[in-house]
């Protein structure tokens, strides 16, 4: 079946109407972007569907087009990525809401319990607020951490790391050592430079 002709597409716009902002197919991906506000009601629908069943909640992520100058799919400064899998008849499909600073989206763990860690970690790491998340705090940085890592706004390369016992550690670009595998000076890792 052609990714566009799919029926969550159909049954989607007809039961949530102008909350289908836009379909999107991808290598064969399907993409619904989908008005935040009616989120949950899309997530739910689509889990309890007897047809669809979309039960597996696979993984939330996002993306910062705040220095994107190309076509995108929402005009918000965020991406939010929801990622369902359907086991009954094998299929993906990805629900994308758009975010702007200082907005917040609707948390989908009433929906799906296993969203909790993946939404914890886009607020970690971008900032995104997730309404009636119940423990928004740090876990994959130091909870003293200030801004969010992976922002477009915070500069590329690495910062010198305090470690345990009071060593200070060197940042990543100071350690630029290849590997192998690691393309070099036009070869392609044929010699062992990664010293085991």
């Amino acid at each position: 079946m052609q990714t566009l002709e799919r029926a969550e597409i159909q049954r989607v716009g007809a039961e949530f109407g102008d909350a289908l902002i836009k379909v999107k197919a991808f290598r064969d991906n399907l993409f619904l972007c989908v008005d935040k506000a009616r989120l949950r009601d899309v997530a739910m629908f689509l889990r309890d569907d007897p047809e669809f069943e979309y039960t597996q909640f696979s993984d939330c992520t996002c993306c910062d087009y705040s220095k994107w100058e190309h076509e995108r799919d929402l005009p918000q400064r965020f991406e939010v990525i929801y990622n369902l899998y359907s086991i009954r008849n094998a299929s993906r499909i990805f629900l994308k809401v758009g975010v702007d600073d200082g907005e917040t989206t609707p948390s989908l763990i009433p929906v799906f319990i296993g969203a909790e860690y993946s939404e914890r970690e886009v607020w970690d790491l971008f900032g995104v607020v997730f309404e009636g998340h119940p423990a928004l705090k740090r876990f994959l940085l130091p909870d003293d951490w200030v801004g969010f890592p992976l922002r477009k706004e915070v500069p590329l390369g690495g910062e010198d790391v305090d470690f345990a016992h009071g060593d200070r550690g060197p940042a990543v670009e100071d350690l630029s050592m290849p590997h192998a595998g690691e393309s070099f000076e036009g070869k392609t890792g044929s010699e062992d430079v990664s010293g085991r």
